[in-house]
């Protein structure tokens, strides 16, 4: 198999963000929430923190780790991205391209953030 340098520079965009998005974003909630259960805690100055930890045993606990750890679920996304760009490259072209633009609009923001708070 032969790949591009820009190629690869596109899928890794893509799979980081696709993977951000799976374990983190807010849009995801319903897709994490029949694997992972609310911890409430109270911290030392009284403030309750949420914290979402797996559920435990079967199926459900096997996929709320995964999809609890970023880097096991990258694997598992890039591992799909691959399969599915090798079957069907016409199709996953542009979600590949879409979902890289987006992983840079994330990383350019958070460069930004950083720079504008320092």
């Amino acid at each position: 198999m032969d790949i591009t340098w820009i190629k690869f520079l596109l899928m890794s965009l893509a799979i980081f963000r696709i993977t951000r998005l799976i374990v983190f974003d807010q849009i995801t909630t319903f897709i994490r929430a029949p694997f992972l259960m609310e911890y409430e805690e109270t911290n030392i100055l009284g403030q309750k923190e949420e914290y979402l930890i797996p559920r435990v045993g079967g199926l459900r606990g096997w996929i709320g780790k995964l999809i609890s750890c970023y880097w096991c679920t990258g694997v598992w996304t890039a591992i799909g991205v691959f399969i599915f760009q090798f079957y069907f490259p016409v199709i996953m072209d542009p979600v590949i391209l879409i979902f890289a633009l987006a992983g840079m609009a994330a990383i350019i923001e958070t460069i930004i953030q950083k720079l504008t708070l320092d």
